[in-house]
C-alpha cells in the first residue's frame, strides 16, 4: 500500500482531486457571495404599475408609477398554461432541468459558431436573461462570468416558478411594453391566461426582438416568428399537432387600441401631478379610476384627426379638445393633440394646457363685468363704427373679422356676432383692472400681467390662457355663475387595497345668477350671431346650447367654446409652432369640430333648458335703439333684463318727419310738396356709417322753400369724438404726436372749431376735420356754423 501511495501517478491524481475540490469550493464561494438582487424580494410599486381605467372601469392604459412603460404584474399561476409553454419553447426548453446555465445549449452554440462562422443560436437560459435584465453587463468574458454567477445564485434562491414569474414580468414585449400582463392587454386586450395558443406564441416570440417582430409594424415577420415558436412547442411535446396546425392557420388579429393621442397627454399630466387629483392619500396606487369616458374619448380623438385632415389645406396641423360634465366638473374627454407621435406637427405638445391667445372667447367675461356692474344691459346700444383708442402703446383701431362695421348694435348682437369695437367700448366703461379681476375670478390664472400690460385689447383676448381654463369658465356660466374646479380622478386603490376618493371640490360663486343667465341666453341666440356667422351655421345645435368662437391675432389660434345645460366643450385648432393658418374662422376652423364633439357627447343625454333665473323679466324694445318702442319703430324684439334695469325712455332714433318731396329736406305740413315719412336719427358718431350704409337718415337741413321748417333743422353735429369719450395719454410719447382727428357733419357752411375756448384751424384734408391735441384732464370741443353749434366733452387720463 505504501508503495502504491508513493507512485507518481497516484500523487498526480490526488493533486488533481484536491484542485477540483478547491475549484468547486471557489465556485461555490463565488456564487454564494454574489448578492441576490433586492428587486427579487418582490415587485416595487413602479414594477407593479398603475392600471388606469375610465369612469366605467374600461382600461385606458397600464403604466408604471413614474409614468414610464406599460407594466402589469401577474403571478406564475396567472400566466396560463399556453403562455408558460410558449415562453419555455421560445427561450429555454430545458428550463425545468438545468441549474441556471444549460451546458448542452452552450455546446450547441459553440459548435454552430465553429461550423457556420457566425452566431446561429444563443445559449442564455431564462435565468441568465433575468440576471442580465436585473444587472446589465458589458459584452466581455468577465461580464459573461458575472452573469453566470448571478444566474446560479438566482437558481439557488428561487424556485423555478418564481424565476419564470420574474422573467415574464420583466421582459420587454414592445416599445414601452414590459411584462406579459401589459403585453397581452396591449396586443389582444386579454389577460395572459385567456390567450389562445397562437396569441401566446406570438407574445413569446417578441422576447427575442420586440422592435423587430412588432406585429403592428412588421406583421409578416411577427407571424413568421410566431410559427417558429409553434414548431418548437410541437418539437418539445408542449402542444399537440392539431392545436399547432390550428394556431398557424389563424390570422394575426390585434386589439384595435384606443388612439395614443389625447389620452397620452391626459395620463402624462395626471401622473406628473399637473392635473390635481385632490386625493387625501399620496399613494403609490395600483389602480386609478379616472373621470374619462373611454368611448367618448375615442370618438373625440377620431373626430379631431378627421377634422385635421380636412383642414390640412388651410395649414392647420394641431387640435385640442376638452369635454366637461357641468354638474360634477368631471373631465369626460381630453385630447391634447391629434397625433401624439407626429413629430412634424409637434404632437407631443399638449394643446389643453398650452398657453394660447383666446381671441374673442374672452368677450363674455368682459361683458359679464359690464352687466354685473350695471354699465350695460343686453339692450344697451354700443357703437360698432371706426373708433381709435389711445393706449400706452399708441393708437388702437380694432376691426371686425369681416372688415365691416355695423353701426349701433345692442349688446346681445355685439356679443353674439363677436363684434370687436363694442367689446372694447364695454371694457372702457368698466375699466381694464376691473375686467381683469373678473377674469381671474373665473379661474384665468394664466393672466398674470398687469392691467396696464393688457390694456383695452384684453377685450379681444390679447393675453394667453389655457383651453382647460376656458372650459372651466364656460362651465361656470352654464351652471349659473358658480365656479367648480375640474376633476380628473374618481378614485384610486393603493398597494394595500384601500380605496381613496378625491375631496369633492367646492362651488364658488363668481357671477350673479341673473347675469350668467343673460350671457347664456345671448350666446345661445342664433339670430344674435347672424350678422357674422349667418343663420343655421355649424354653431346652431338641435338643443339649447351657447357657443362662442375666438381667433387670435395673425390667425394663429382658432377656438370654439360652448355648453349645453349638461356639458361644456372647448376646442382649439392651430399649429404648435405658432405659424398662422389660412382662411380659417369660427365656422370653418374650430366650429365644425366643436359641433361634432358636442353632438357626440350629448347623444345619450336628454337635453334640458339652460340655467334660468327668477330675477329676470322680458320687455319689448326697439331693435335699433334698445329703448322702449316709440310710434315710429317698425321692428321690436323681446329682451331679458334683470328686474329694475328695464329701459324707461322711448326710442329717439326712429322718427316720423315732414320732408319736401324730391329734395328730402325738412319741411312742414303747411309747405308745398310736403309728405311724412319714417327716418332714423343717429348721434354724430354713427353718421358716417349710416350714410355709407344707405340708412334713411333724418335730414338735418330745412328746405329754403319752407320757412316753418327752419327751426327744426340741425345745422351742425360733431361726429367724433362723442360726448363722454375717454382717451389715454402716454408720457413716453412726444406730446405733439398724441392727438385725435375730430370730424363734424354739416352742410350749412364752413365750421369753426374751439378746444377749451381756443380757436383751432381745420386740417389740411377737410374743412370739416380738425386735429385735437390730447391734454390730461377734461376738455370741451365746440363746433359752430353760423348761429348753430354742437359741443362735446371728453377726458384724457
Amino acid at each position: 500500500m505504501t508503495g502504491a501511495s508513493s507512485h507518481p501517478l497516484w500523487r498526480v491524481g490526488r493533486l488533481a482531486s484536491w484542485a477540483s475540490a478547491a475549484a468547486l469550493l471557489l465556485c461555490i464561494a463565488a456564487v454564494a457571495t454574489t448578492p441576490l438582487p433586492e428587486e427579487l424580494a418582490g415587485p416595487s410599486p413602479a414594477e407593479v404599475g398603475v392600471r388606469v381605467v375610465d369612469r366605467h372601469g374600461r382600461l385606458i392604459r397600464d403604466v408604471t408609477a413614474d409614468g414610464g412603460a406599460r407594466a402589469t404584474w401577474v403571478t406564475h399561476d396567472e400566466l396560463g398554461d399556453d403562455l408558460r409553454a410558449a415562453l419555455l419553447a421560445a427561450e429555454d426548453r430545458r428550463f425545468l432541468e438545468h441549474v441556471g446555465v444549460d451546458p448542452f445549449a452552450v455546446a450547441r452554440a459553440l459548435a454552430q459558431l465553429a461550423l457556420e462562422r457566425r452566431v446561429v443560436s444563443g445559449a442564455s437560459t431564462i435565468t441568465q436573461q433575468l440576471a442580465r435584465t436585473l444587472r446589465p453587463r458589458p459584452r466581455t468574458l468577465a461580464g459573461k462570468l458575472a452573469e453566470v454567477r448571478l444566474a446560479l445564485r438566482i437558481e439557488w434562491s428561487l424556485s423555478k416558478a418564481e424565476i419564470l414569474e420574474q422573467y415574464a414580468n420583466r421582459a420587454w414585449f414592445g416599445p414601452n411594453v414590459r411584462g406579459v400582463g401589459a403585453a397581452s392587454r396591449h396586443y389582444f386586450d386579454k389577460s395572459p391566461a385567456s390567450l389562445g395558443l397562437g396569441e401566446a406564441a406570438l407574445l413569446a416570440g417578441l422576447c427575442r426582438g420586440p422592435s423587430l417582430y412588432d406585429p403592428r409594424r412588421a406583421p409578416a415577420l411577427a407571424e413568421r416568428r410566431r410559427n417558429r415558436v409553434l414548431d418548437r412547442l410541437l418539437a418539445a411535446g408542449l402542444a399537440s399537432e392539431p392545436r399547432v396546425d390550428s394556431a398557424k392557420s389563424e390570422p394575426v388579429l390585434l386589439h384595435s387600441a384606443a388612439a395614443e393621442g389625447g389620452s397620452r397627454h391626459f395620463l402624462q399630466s395626471l401622473l406628473s401631478g399637473r392635473l390635481a387629483a385632490r386625493l387625501e392619500a399620496k399613494g403609490p396606487f395600483t389602480l386609478v379610476r379616472t373621470t374619462l369616458d373611454a368611448a367618448l374619448q375615442l370618438e373625440v380623438e377620431r373626430a379631431a384627426r378627421a377634422e385635421l385632415a380636412g383642414l390640412a389645406e388651410r395649414d392647420v396641423t394641431a387640435a385640442a379638445v376638452v369635454v366637461v360634465d357641468n354638474q360634477s366638473g368631471e373631465v369626460l374627454a381630453y385630447v391634447g393633440s391629434g397625433e401624439f407621435f407626429d413629430e412634424k406637427s409637434q404632437g407631443q405638445n399638449d394643446g389643453v394646457l398650452a398657453l394660447r391667445q383666446p381671441g374673442s372667447a374672452l368677450k363674455p367675461f368682459v361683458y359679464a363685468e359690464a352687466l354685473e356692474g350695471g354699465a350695460v344691459t343686453l339692450a344697451t346700444v354700443l357703437p360698432d363704427v371706426e373708433h381709435t383708442f389711445a393706449t400706452p402703446n399708441g393708437e388702437f383701431s380694432p376691426k371686425n373679422y369681416d372688415g365691416k362695421y355695423h353701426g349701433p348694435v345692442r349688446v346681445r348682437e355685439a356679443l353674439g356676432s363677436s363684434l370687436n369695437v363694442p367689446a372694447v367700448v364695454a371694457l372702457t366703461r368698466v375699466g381694464t383692472p376691473q375686467a381683469l379681476t373678473r377674469l381671474r375670478e373665473f379661474g384665468f390664472g394664466s393672466l398674470t400681467e398687469s392691467a396696464e400690460h393688457y390694456g383695452v385689447a384684453l377685450a379681444l383676448g390679447d393675453g394667453e390662457v389655457r383651453l382647460l381654463e376656458l372650459a372651466r369658465a364656460y362651465a361656470a356660466l352654464a351652471r349659473g355663475g358658480e365656479l367648480l374646479e375640474l376633476s380628473f380622478v374618481r378614485e384610486a386603490r393603493d398597494l394595500r387595497g384601500m380605496t381613496h376618493r378625491p375631496v369633492p371640490p367646492a362651488r364658488r360663486r363668481v357671477l350673479g345668477a341673473s347675469t350668467a343667465r343673460l350671457l347664456v341666453d345671448a350666446l345661445s341666440d342664433d339670430h344674435a350671431r347672424a350678422a357674422t356667422f349667418g343663420r343655421d351655421s355649424v354653431l346652431a345645435l338641435p338643443f339649447p346650447a351657447m357657443v362662442k368662437t375666438g381667433t387670435s391675432k395673425g390667425h394663429r389660434d382658432n377656438l370654439a367654446v360652448g355648453a349645453s345645460s349638461e356639458l361644456t366643450v372647448a376646442v382649439w385648432v392651430g399649429n404648435f409652432d405658432g405659424r398662422p393658418m389660412r382662411g380659417t374662422s369660427g365656422v370653418t376652423g374650430a366650429g365644425p369640430l366643436f359641433r361634432q364633439v358636442m353632438l357626440a357627447a350629448m347623444r345619450e343625454r336628454r337635453p334640458r333648458a339652460l340655467e334660468g333665473s327668477d330675477e329676470l323679466s322680458s320687455t319689448t324694445v326697439c331693435t335699433l335703439s334698445g329703448k322702449r318702442p316709440g310710434p315710429a319703430c317698425g321692428h321690436t324684439v323681446a329682451e331679458l333684463f334683470v328686474r329694475g334695469s328695464e329701459p324707461t325712455e322711448s326710442c329717439d332714433m326712429h322718427v316720423q318727419l315732414w320732408v319736401e318731396r324730391g329734395s328730402e329736406l325738412l319741411s312742414h305740413p303747411a309747405c308745398p310738396n310736403a309728405e311724412q315719412r319714417p327716418f332714423e336719427r343717429y348721434p354724430p358718431r354713427y353718421l358716417h356709417w349710416a350714410r355709407t350704409s344707405g340708412r334713411p337718415i333724418a335730414p338735418a337741413l330745412a328746405s329754403p322753400r319752407c320757412q316753418q321748417a327752419r327751426g327744426a333743422a340741425d345745422d351742425v353735429r360733431i361726429a367724433f369724438p362723442s360726448d363722454g369719450d375717454r382717451f389715454l395719454w402716454d408720457p413716453g410719447i412726444e406730446p405733439a404726436q398724441q392727438r385725435i382727428l375730430a370730424r363734424v357733419a354739416t352742410a350749412a357752411g364752413r365750421p369753426r372749431f374751439f378746444l377749451d375756448g381756443s380757436l383751432l384751424a381745420p386740417s389740411a384734408r377737410s374743412a370739416n376735420e380738425v386735429w385735437l391735441p390730447l391734454r390730461v384732464g377734461r376738455s370741451r370741443f365746440r363746433a359752430e356754423v353760423g348761429g348753430a353749434h354742437d359741443e362735446v366733452t371728453f377726458e384724457v387720463k
